[in-house]
């Protein structure tokens, strides 16, 4: 079974759905959370939110019982990414993010910084979702991105990480590269018509689940929603189905 949160019913689809706080004002992510109330348990908090509302904001949704995964895709000196990590843990988080673009020392300061913290996940960052083949081969990288998520896999895994982020379009292949326990975390889903922004590697949320996906990132569909908490719950039920 994936290694997430043993808090969670491993049977229920509100497990899998992570709703992303991609807000640049704290009321406004705080007015979605209260709307969510206790149908949504997980939160991601990303570098726009946290500059604007700062880490007491991250720990307050600890204090009301939510799990945060802690998006700061960490790619520095493998020192200060040790410490950016123990303050994650510190927070409570549950979930953070180190770019794999920063190779085996920095992978391995972050998986090293996270022991003093057991329910602390350190998490990959293979290939950014709103990057394609042309975007990678502009900065050197001349691999596909199908090929190139799979090599920072291969060395997030070597590095002790527990997991990757990708898109829906490479869950499988990760799966079968990782094994049945490590955790796989997808943005990029959308319901069935619904608009995937500006990402290029977009799936639905069953699709992700179906592949292997341990749990879903929901942006824009859900807190841009006119009724957030019902389409919240057309997450679920994509999910419920899958």
């Amino acid at each position: 079974m994936d290694s997430l949160s043993p808090h969670l019913d491993p049977r229920s689809p509100r497990r899998r759905v992570i709703v992303a706080l991609d807000f640049d004002d704290r009321a406004a992510a705080e007015a979605l959370v209260a709307r969510l109330g206790d149908e949504c348990r997980c939160y991601k908090v990303g570098l726009e939110l946290l500059t604007v509302a700062g880490p007491e904001f991250v720990a307050g949704l600890v204090e009301r019982g939510k799990e945060v995964f802690l998006d700061l895709k960490l790619f520095e000196i493998p020192t200060s990414v040790a410490g950016a990590v123990r303050a994650a843990g510190a927070l409570g988080c549950t979930l953070v993010t180190v770019h794999g673009m920063g190779g085996t020392g920095i992978l391995s300061a972050a998986v090293e910084a996270a022991r003093e913290f057991p329910d602390l996940r350190v998490l990959a960052l293979t290939v950014v979702t709103s990057m394609t083949d042309a975007d990678l081969a502009e900065v050197g990288v001349t691999a596909p991105v199908a090929d190139q998520v799979l090599r920072l896999a291969g060395l997030a895994r070597h590095a002790g990480c527990h997991g990757v982020i990708a898109s829906p379009q490479e869950v499988a292949a990760l799966r079968a590269l990782l094994g049945p326990d490590a955790v796989i975390v997808t943005p990029g889903v959308a319901l069935p018509g619904g608009a995937t922004g500006e990402h290029a590697r977009p799936g639905t949320p069953r699709a992700a689940v179906a592949d292997g996906a341990s749990q879903v990132v929901v942006g824009r569909g859900v807190t841009r929603a006119a009724d957030p908490l019902a389409a919240f719950r057309l997450v679920l039920a994509n999910l419920a189905a899958a």
